[in-house]
């Protein structure tokens, strides 16, 4: 028994539509800054991290930012009290892809 078959017993009245659905898609725009981010490089309990601060938008565009960066990268990292905290030391490839996007950044540290 298929799912189709078991779907006609769940619901016998239901008539399956032909139609295609329609779903918008839209891009989402990041709120670009007057004030540099901040990238600086630090280490916690002896391992490499690079810290990404300062964004003035929303807090769920910091997200998707740190969610994109990671993704980009292939290193962990996390969102925590306004900052991207990204492990190892990847300030220059980080500044890169926040410049493609049209940020400004400023490195701090070492």
């Amino acid at each position: 028994m298929d799912l189709q078959d078991q779907l006609k017993k769940l619901f016998p009245d239901h008539q399956p539509s032909n139609e295609p659905e329609v779903v918008e898609q839209h891009d989402h725009e990041l709120f670009i800054q007057k004030e540099p981010m901040i990238c600086k490089y630090e280490k916690r309990k002896g391992k490499a991290t690079t810290i990404i601060e300062g964004y003035e938008g929303s807090d769920e565009d910091f997200k998707l930012l740190a969610k994109e960066l990671k993704t980009k990268l292939s290193v962990g990292g996390t969102f925590k009290d306004g900052a991207i905290i990204i492990q190892g030391d990847y300030r220059d490839k980080i500044m890169n892809l926040l410049k493609d996007k049209g940020f400004k950044t400023k490195r701090v540290g070492g």
